[in-house]
């Protein structure tokens, strides 16, 4: 059961908790444990499913106690990730582009019938024009939308993050 104690002060300290307060909870930890033991009752029986992760034992132990919520050391802010402002530019480039795609009608495509007369003159008649890419485009119109929305999605987590590092 000990062991369980010391694999909660490591997350602990992984957690960014002072080490005299994870020290402290630790020890409280170890005596209950120990009183448990003695009175015969397996960890199971004593910590229920938190037996089964020390890890998440100990951060929602430090959680209630108002410490240790950020997963970073204290006064370090969240960084961004490196992918996160190519993959935005990107889609925005993507969308600004399909739209104008779109709105233009380019490349277009044509049914023409073409007729030659007996005098050897060939005439043609456009029975149907339209936007060859249309599909194409309004796909990627609606993947670049929803990517957009998930690039927004992150950078606002990310803004929340550092907020809370930075607090």
């Amino acid at each position: 059961m000990n062991d369980f104690a010391e694999q909660c002060r490591r997350e602990w300290r992984r957690l960014g908790v002072p080490d005299e307060l994870a020290d402290e909870m630790a020890q409280d930890l170890a005596s209950d444990l120990e009183e448990a033991a003695a009175e015969g009752l397996t960890l199971e029986q004593y910590l229920g499913t938190g037996a089964s992760d020390a890890r998440s034992f100990a951060a929602s132990w430090a959680a209630e106690r108002g410490v240790g919520t950020a997963q970073q050391a204290p006064g370090v802010a969240a960084r961004r990730p490196r992918f996160l402002l190519p993959f935005t530019v990107f889609m925005l480039v993507v969308l600004v582009v399909t739209a104008l795609l779109l709105a233009t009608g380019q490349p277009k495509l044509s049914l023409i019938r073409s007729r030659t007369t007996s005098t050897g003159i060939t005439s043609s008649q456009v029975l149907h024009a339209t936007s060859a890419a249309a599909p194409v485009e309004w796909i990627l119109l609606v993947v670049a939308l929803a990517a957009l929305a998930f690039a927004t999605w992150t950078w606002l987590s990310w803004r929340r993050a550092r907020a809370t590092a930075l607090a």
